[in-house]
């Protein structure tokens, strides 16, 4: 039985008979739904819901529908506060259930409704239930180019983008489950928009959900959905009842961000709470990465210097100290000396004026290593009884679940910051984001997703441990390529853009955690990985916080890959870092929204920070002009390119606080504007 969506035996379920009337409307900021007849009219954004009731089971033998039989209506005072319900009791076509639909709408969360929905079988004969599918509407194209554009939370292999555009023929599963099998996970939204209106839908559960989330676009319009395919089929009985996930419906204006802030919001009502960071979070940093696995401790503490010339505050030891994934202790061709060079070494770092970061991959082990010849049943296994294989590292997946696993990670966790004395942690690879179902018999076989819905408290048990001993230790999580996690969230200090394919990557990753968690900080990874190498400009603009891997004064002889700061390089490096270390844009206030990232041309970005406004803008090739906009009405404005270190004059704005700035810009243009007080 899938315990996750229990079936329940219940005291006979009796339908009510009140009448349904054109009166039965509930009403929350642009969005409405009314009843009429047998059918549930949506209006708000455009939407259109795709059913007479948008919620339906899947059975053996189809889709079963619903219509409406009853409604009524009930104040509301619960988990998310103060509101109004309506109860919507419908009946399916083919009489064998029915269904308690309850469209809640609540004061702190506009152009809201948060559904419930229960199913009770009616039928004397056994019935068999494959799943059930939530919130199923669609949204009409407006005729924009492209039709539409979304965010869609998905992880898979791809590391595709989490922003992107629609046009008919799109198709998009978003399944939250473990992808191929060592990528999952993500965040359980979909949000579809064009110029003028949009809609998004999620689930609210307060832990990791096996669910998908379907986008797909024909004949001119945009279908989403929530759907749960049971692990296995699941056979009621007369009375029997299936509860689907909490769910919610919200229409907007503009892009994703102000629907992904709301959604945030009412996750930390059932005790999802987005994380603050520390100060240390929001510093830079350079990464031993650029010397690759077959680094030395001479190539390190010889780079040192130019690190800390160049203002950068932290030094991340990377792969390549440990003798393998699962068998962390000292490599002793890097560190002879054991236990006593890595003290020294964190040493070295901490009176060059740096903070020390250490590499990690908890929840991985590789075939052969001492901890799984001791503890073979830490590992999560197939229906086969197979190890689930993490690519890259060639590593087997560990089980969260398991004492063994938990009690070592405590103990390394008390190593690394406790008596090797480095600040923070590295949390690296996209196994972390999700688990695949586990049936190994050491576990609930019966309840194989287990381990994924308590994956967060995993990383709980990292932070808390590790914020014991220092209380301001760096947790920086980078689940390499997925979307991440918004269970794991709660448990870093420091998100990262995490291995981007490209600089609009980093760009929108970072969009998207300023949207989640306001006070979070944002790494944007090594500039290495952007577009040329070095799109310092898509950090700084975005407000993240800056990161390189560069090596110095040579590269190692046994890496392909070259990251040498060349004097010409070197001059881009000390612009970058002097400019952030200067304004920490990312202590400012973000203003998401004011530009749509999908349809504004250039890409704009706002940070505001003591009194003045930062507009960052992206384009590739040249472009001539920007709007700038949140200005004073009425107001002149000095304009100065901080990246550039240009001064670029005046601009006016208009009564409606927007203003042109022209001129011959390519790719990118970031400026400051400040009140103009000469005149």
């Amino acid at each position: 039985m899938d315990v996750k969506f229990l079936i329940l035996k219940v005291i006979p379920y009796i339908i009510l008979l009140t009448s349904c009337s054109s009166g039965n409307i509930l009403e929350n900021g642009e969005l409405r739904v009314s009843v009429k007849g047998k059918s549930v009219n949506f209006s708000g954004g455009s939407i259109q819901a795709e059913d007479a009731i948008p919620e339906y089971l899947i059975t053996e033998e189809g889709k079963i529908g619903f219509v409406v039989k009853s409604t009524r209506t009930a104040s509301v005072n619960d988990t998310y506060g103060k509101g109004q319900s309506l109860i919507v009791d419908g009946e399916s076509d083919d009489g064998d259930f029915s269904i308690i639909w309850t469209i809640n709408s609540y004061e702190e969360f506009p152009s809201t409704f948060i559904v419930n929905t229960e199913y009770i079988c009616k039928s004397d004969e056994p019935k068999t239930v494959n799943g059930w599918v939530s919130d199923s509407f669609s949204i009409a194209s407006g005729g924009d180019a492209p039709e539409f554009w979304s965010f869609q939370g998905q992880s898979d292999s791809s590391r595709s983008d989490w922003i992107l555009p629609l046009n008919d023929g799109f198709a998009q599963q978003n399944f939250m489950g473990s992808n191929n099998p060592d990528y999952g996970g993500g965040i359980p939204v979909s949000c579809v928009w064009r110029k003028d209106a949009g809609i998004a839908v999620g689930h609210l559960s307060s832990y990791p959900e096996i669910v998908s989330l379907p986008v797909n676009v024909d004949s001119g319009k945009a279908h989403v959905s929530i759907k749960k395919d049971f692990i296995k089929p699941e056979t009621v009985s007369a009375r029997d009842t299936i509860k689907t996930l909490v769910t919610f419906i919200h229409v907007f204006h503009g892009d994703c961000f102000k629907p992904l802030r709301n959604y945030a919001s009412m996750l930390e009502k059932v005790g999802v709470l987005m994380p603050e960071s520390d100060p240390i979070a929001f510093e830079t940093q350079w990464c031993a990465w650029g010397y690759g696995r077959t680094f030395t401790a001479k190539e390190v503490l010889g780079t040192l210097p130019k690190v800390k010339e160049l203002g950068i505050k932290w030094a991340t030891i990377d792969d390549g100290y440990q003798i393998a994934e699962g068998d962390w202790e000292i490599n002793r061709k890097r560190f002879k000396g054991g236990d006593d060079d890595m003290r020294e070494f964190v040493d070295a770092i901490h009176d060059a004026g740096m903070k020390a970061q250490l590499w990690w991959a908890p929840l991985c082990s590789d075939p052969g290593t001492p901890f799984l010849k001791a503890h073979p049943d830490a590992v999560v296994e197939d229906e086969h009884r197979e190890p689930y294989e993490i690519s890259w590292w060639d590593s087997w997946y560990l089980s969260p679940l398991d004492s063994n696993v938990r009690a070592a990670t405590a103990d390394y966790v008390k190593k690394v910051i406790g008596d090797w004395g480095f600040d923070g942690f590295k949390l690296d690879g996209q196994h972390m984001n999700s688990l695949p179902l586990d049936y190994n018999p050491a576990r609930d076989t019966l309840h194989p997703e287990a381990g994924s819905e308590q994956l967060p408290g995993y990383f709980k048990l990292i932070y808390d441990t590790a914020r014991s001993i220092k209380s301001d230790a760096l947790i920086q999580n980078c689940p390499c390529g997925d979307c991440f996690s918004i269970y794991n969230l709660p448990y870093t200090n420091q998100t990262v853009a995490s291995d981007p394919e490209s600089s609009w990557q980093v760009r929108l990753k970072g969009y998207v955690f300023h949207a989640l968690a306001p006070k979070l900080a944002y790494f944007g990874d090594h500039v290495e990985l952007t577009d040329n190498k070095e799109d310092f400009p898509s950090q700084l603009g975005v407000g993240a916080v800056l990161g390189t891997k560069f090596t110095y004064p040579a590269d190692n002889p046994n890496e392909k890959e070259k990251n040498l700061l060349t004097p010409e390089r070197e001059k881009i490096w000390k612009n970058a870092f002097s400019i952030y270390n200067e304004l920490k844009l990312s202590l400012g206030e973000y203003k998401g929204g004011v530009y749509d990232i999908g349809y504004d041309r250039p890409e704009g970005h706002l940070i505001e920070k003591d009194g003045n406004l930062y507009f960052a803008f992206y384009q590739d090739g040249d472009f001539s002009s920007a709007t700038l906009k949140c200005l004073q009405p009425d107001t002149k404005y000095h304009v100065m390119d901080y990246y550039n270190h240009s001064d670029l004059g005046t601009v006016s704005s208009d009564e409606g606080g927007e203003a042109i700035l022209n001129g011959d810009f390519k790719d990118f243009l970031l400026i400051k504007l400040s009140l103009d007080t000469d005149n």
